[in-house]
């Protein structure tokens, strides 16, 4: 992970990757313009792009930080070598935990723009920002999911496109719960896996991707999975490799039931009886059927499980005649 620093003389700069370590910093979140519009990492370290309309984004996150007293930032658009795919993919596959660890992260909303353009343009009430809020584009795009939900409530923060601050994720949780229909709970950090696939899945329907594959990318940190980068892949591939990897637990959780089941079924049972049948001492285990709890069970069971306490599979040495599945404390 690089990440951003401004000097006395307001230039920017990459650090060198931290592998681990990594100090604190703040993390911007965006609605991407053209790639034409957009700084990139040549343009960071060859100390160019400062006419591209995306330079603006870069100054009000260091400004923001350098307020919250951060002296490092990130930028998705020139903090990543996209040249590299190999880096390429250990972003997309670290990005949800990079948002999740930022000491802030700044939500720039381009299409919300700032109190005297909307006084100057519309009579709202006390609330008139909602209205440009609601309709931003930042909560129609796919890769915005994880930076909605991976950072704390009160340190992921709302600003117009001139750097108002509108509030942050816990002053403004019900706006945002109306507008993407994610669970309160979820926003307020609750781990993602409380809730089932269907309904994660749930939160990205409509959301839109420049690629296809994106759509899948995307929702990697929402369901903890990593997986290779394949560009140019297209949607349909990329979904069934997430879906895929997503029923990974599953299947082996069902397949964990299945092996539990088959123990306690009659099969291993009556195999186990025939044998012990054979091999056990005479007399064995008599005392056991003298006694009160023994014979209360065998003639009012409550249920037809005898929890004993022993060796395995040492019940079935001392009930050869009984043909009831008998448990064990271990």
């Amino acid at each position: 992970m690089r990440l951003l620093e401004c000097d006395e003389d307001g230039e920017f700069s990459l650090t060198e990757e931290y592998v681990g370590n990594v100090p604190s910093y703040a993390i911007l979140s965006h609605r991407w313009g053209k790639d034409s519009e957009e700084v990139t990492f040549r343009d960071i370290k060859d100390g160019t792009g400062k006419s591209k309309a995306g330079y603006d984004k870069i100054r009000f996150c260091a400004r923001q930080a350098a307020c919250d007293k951060l002296a490092y930032f990130w930028v998705d658009t020139c903090c990543i070598d996209k040249s590299s795919s190999l880096e390429l993919q250990e972003a997309i596959n670290s990005m949800f935990g990079w948002y999740q660890k930022a000491d802030k992260c700044y939500v720039y909303l381009r299409d919300v723009p700032p109190a005297r353009e909307r006084h100057l343009s519309e009579r709202f009430s006390e609330h008139h920002w909602e209205h440009y809020f609601r309709r931003s584009e930042w909560f129609t795009r796919g890769w915005t999911l994880q930076e909605l939900l991976a950072p704390g409530p009160e340190s992921t923060e709302f600003f117009s496109r001139e750097g108002e601050r509108l509030g942050n994720k816990k002053d403004l949780e019900r706006q945002i719960h109306d507008i993407t229909g994610i669970p309160l709970a979820a926003l307020r950090g609750t781990a993602l896996s409380q809730f089932g696939v269907e309904q994660r899945l749930s939160w990205a329907k409509g959301r839109q991707t420049t690629r296809g594959e994106d759509k899948a990318y995307s929702l990697f940190g929402i369901f903890d999975v990593q997986l290779p980068f394949l560009p140019g892949e297209g949607e349909e591939k990329a979904l069934k490799r997430l879906q895929k990897e997503i029923d990974k637990p599953l299947k082996k959780e069902l397949a964990q039931k299945k092996r539990v089941m088959n123990w306690l079924s009659n099969t291993p049972y009556e195999k186990h009886h025939r044998h012990n049948s054979k091999s056990r001492s005479e007399g064995s285990g008599e005392w056991l059927l003298k006694t009160t709890k023994f014979k209360n069970w065998k003639t009012r069971p409550e249920s037809d499980i005898l929890w004993l306490r022993g060796l395995r599979m040492s019940s079935l040495e001392l009930f050869p005649c009984f043909h009831v599945p008998i448990y064990l404390f271990l």
